[in-house]
């Protein structure tokens, strides 16, 4: 499988780019926006789409899912059905922050542990909540690529400050759910810079070993336990 990622919208949303080498079938996931932009480079690489992938329901990652799918022909998969409330109100997103956002319904809602295909490459659904109830991100074992959405960046985490956010559950989810898969994985964020799995572990501020350590340390000193969750 090759892998290349682009900023689209003044968002700076990351849409990557996936294909297998035999067939020249690809996918695309969260393709937020700027889908002529995504179209000029399947062509250049001539590729074909077959696949939209969606790790969750926010505006600047799926607003343009419903166009790209229209316009190559391509299914969408994902994200996790907890998110139909989003999408649902993609439009009404996109409005109000002067983006371009369509609703639309996935030709497949995927679980934990599903499999999606493209070509002759094969990637592993994982939900990962705490960003958003229903975040998905998707891992390719063979290469260790993951793309991850808005649960974990290079030296930051996801947001978790609204009504479908929750800091327990995304740290859970950035420990037990992707550190879990291996040090060498590497992964595209939503936003930013490439990383990874490992680097993060230890470097990051928010979920590195050394930022829990300091955590549990803190919590041992006031006499109490942690839930287990970090």
């Amino acid at each position: 499988m090759k892998v290349d990622w682009m900023p689209v919208t003044r968002f700076e949303q990351n849409c990557s780019v996936l294909w297998c080498e035999t067939t020249g079938q690809a996918a695309v996931v969260d393709p937020g926006g700027d889908i002529d932009l995504v179209l000029d480079f399947l062509d250049w690489e001539k590729l074909k789409l077959e696949l939209v992938l969606v790790t969750h329901g926010h505006f600047d990652h799926c607003g343009g899912a419903k166009e790209i799918a229209a316009r190559t022909g391509a299914r969408i998969e994902g994200p996790h059905r907890n998110e139909e409330h989003l999408l649902r109100a993609l439009s009404e997103q996109g409005a109000r922050y002067g983006a371009r956002a369509q609703s639309f319904t996935p030709d497949r809602w995927l679980e934990d542990g599903d499999s999606v295909r493209f070509g002759g490459v094969e990637l592993v659904a994982i939900h990962c909540p705490g960003h958003t109830e229903g975040h998905l991100a998707y891992f390719h074992a063979p290469d260790q690529w993951a793309f991850v959405g808005d649960i974990l960046f290079r030296g930051a985490i996801g947001a978790w400050e609204h009504p479908d956010g929750n800091l327990i559950k995304l740290v859970s989810s950035i420990r037990e759910r992707l550190f879990t898969l291996g040090d060498c994985v590497r992964f595209v964020p939503g936003h930013g810079e490439t990383s990874t799995f490992g680097r993060e572990r230890r470097e990051n501020p928010f979920v590195g070993d050394a930022a829990l350590e300091q955590v549990r340390c803190g919590w041992a000193a006031k006499g109490q336990a942690l839930d287990g969750h970090v």
